[in-house]
């Protein structure tokens, strides 16, 4: 798709808009053809030639796509590991550091709780957790500055967006205040890889941990961790298996000397069917461009806001810098969940969300799909 992109041609990538206008990428997305064919590539290896060819299929794929993933992150792909979800990789960080009784860890009360329980977890080992007040669906930078002036803070752990409000937070500043303070910073990306640009390497993060089943419109179960190669010594993995030891094809020889990269974090057999869609996915985002569907989502964005507000619905999601492809809304007096229910009557799919309807489109969605939803809510 070279030159200007074709956005109603991605369409066809997409079998679910023959039935179903899908807004809910924030959720669980559809997979792509792309995604289904790499899936039934997988399958069609294993079902004819089984390990025969492991290195050339199987280890070369995922290989590949750890380097697409880098890509993707801005990031090296030594630093990249592959996780069955986001959680996972938010573990690896809660119980691999050097936590000593009396630091704290900085969160916000909106995060979706894969990104508090892992740090709750701490308690028993005297780490405290501080969730910082968001107001109106969103955590203000002076609120995190001020906090951050504890010298106990050893981490600062949020969300690129707020699965909620769709809140984005700006993850340059709050990079910046970190690194000036010494301050380690994790996120939990999963509502910005696929639809919004990330750079980990320019933005000063640390960790980040994304599953591929959200805007990337991969398969649940399968990825990806990003540890900064100056932090791999530090975080220490917590379970070790086979996978994590430098020449880890010798089964012949014990050893404890980890691989020198991020896949010490791989403890075992990798999903490699989900690796194979991981990377097909992956492969359409940088082939559209994540600078051109960032743009393509939020006019999306913002022609449902517009029509929203036209009709008097009242809209959650903060717009300007702030915005993402989430739009958190109400209507009227109606319950979020019957508005929800009454579109998915209609073939629509949304979500109910921390006190709001959620809609969440990706680029190949259009303008008339916006349009039959304004349609829909007032029906």
């Amino acid at each position: 798709m070279s030159g200007p992109t074709n956005w109603a041609r991605t369409r066809s990538l997409f079998p679910v808009t023959r039935e179903l206008v899908y807004l809910n990428h924030a959720g669980v997305a559809p997979i792509s053809t792309r995604a289904a064919e790499a899936l039934a590539r997988y399958a069609a290896e294993a079902t004819r030639r089984g390990a025969f060819r492991y290195d050339a299929f199987y280890d070369s794929e995922i290989e590949r796509v750890r380097g697409r993933a880098a890509t993707l992150l801005g990031a090296k792909s030594e630093e990249i590991a592959f996780v069955k979800n986001t959680t996972e990789g938010l573990g690896f960080v809660a119980q691999g550091l050097d936590w000593r009784p009396g630091d704290r860890i900085l969160g916000c009360d909106l995060e979706y709780p894969s990104n508090v329980y892992p740090w709750w977890a701490l308690r028993e080992r005297g780490v405290e957790t501080t969730l910082l007040p968001g107001r109106d669906g969103r955590l203000p930078l002076e609120v995190v500055e001020a906090a951050l002036a504890d010298p106990s803070v050893r981490m600062l752990a949020l969300s690129s967006v707020e699965f909620g409000s769709g809140a984005r937070n700006d993850l340059a500043a709050l990079g910046a205040l970190c690194r000036e303070r010494g301050v380690l910073f994790c996120v939990d990306g999963i509502q910005s890889l696929g639809v919004l640009p990330l750079d980990v390497g320019a933005l000063g993060v640390d960790f980040l941990s994304a599953d591929g089943h959200k805007w990337l419109c991969s398969v649940e179960g399968c990825g990806v961790f990003y540890c900064s190669a100056a932090l791999q010594e530090r975080l220490r993995p917590k379970v070790i298996g086979w996978r994590s030891v430098a020449n880890n094809h010798d089964f012949d020889t014990y050893q404890t000397e980890l691989q020198p990269s991020a896949v010490r974090y791989e403890e075992g057999t990798p999903n490699t069917g989900g690796i194979f869609a991981l990377g097909a996915a992956i492969d359409l985002i940088l082939e559209l461009g994540v600078d051109a569907i960032a743009e393509r989502v939020l006019g999306l964005t913002q022609r449902l806001v517009e029509g929203l507000q036209e009709r008097g619905a009242h809209v959650v999601s903060p717009r300007g810098p702030e915005a993402s492809g989430i739009v958190a809304f109400r209507w009227g007096e109606e319950s979020i969940r019957r508005t929800v229910r009454r579109l998915a009557d209609a073939k629509m799919c949304l979500a109910a969300r921390r006190g709001s309807v959620r809609a969440s489109p990706h680029f190949y969605n259009d303008e008339g799909e916006i349009d039959a939803l304004l349609a829909a809510l007032e029906a």
